[in-house]
């Protein structure tokens, strides 16, 4: 199985971390957000879950793609993202992720992907938050992914275990990649 890895860029005039999706993002992680925004923009998504930073990041970290496991559940994995915007990612088109944890996004202007839905931001969140606790000054792929996996009512987490990758044994294989305690990645 291939996997496109994202090349570094080199800044703009403003910096590598001038959208403030990336802000306290290491680089490959703004990558990540980066193509995540594009994903929702090319699905015609009203706004960027949980489900395309997933996606992105499955794409682009081969840590993470590591971490969730071996080429067949990696390929069930990718069957089920690709699939969004067919067959059970229908319903998602017509509704906004929400867990409960943050205000409801509104709609944003045809033909552009809005602000993160309230269980991506608070992944995202929890990720900054991550690699701060580890004095890190920007958070890395396994953040994120465990930021992905401490919602079990996010569309991420759906997909997960449709395609065999349990969201538990999930968060205690990532614990131990970011040098971590088990008992912390649920922060």
């Amino acid at each position: 199985m291939h996997f496109r890895t994202a090349r570094p860029t080199a800044p703009g005039p403003e910096g590598a971390h001038s959208h403030p999706d990336a802000a306290g993002l290491g680089a490959e992680l703004a990558a990540v957000v980066a193509g995540a925004r594009r994903r929702a923009v090319r699905d015609g998504d009203r706004h960027v879950d949980t489900a395309h930073l997933l996606h992105s990041l499955l794409e682009q970290d081969p840590e993470v793609r590591s971490v969730v496991g071996g080429p067949p559940q990696l390929a069930r994995l990718l069957g089920y993202l690709v699939q969004r915007s067919i067959g059970y990612g229908l319903r998602w088109q017509g509704s906004v992720e929400d867990s409960g944890a943050l205000p409801v996004v509104p709609r944003p202007a045809a033909g552009e992907a809005g602000d993160w839905s309230p269980a991506a931001a608070a992944a995202l969140a929890h990720a900054r938050e991550r690699a701060r606790r580890r004095g890190e000054r920007g958070a890395a792929g396994s953040d994120l992914l465990a930021g992905l996996v401490a919602d079990p009512a996010s569309r991420a987490v759906e997909v997960l275990e449709r395609a065999g990758v349990h969201a538990r044994e999930l968060t205690a294989r990532i614990a131990p990649r970011a040098g971590e305690f088990v008992q912390d990645a649920n922060c």
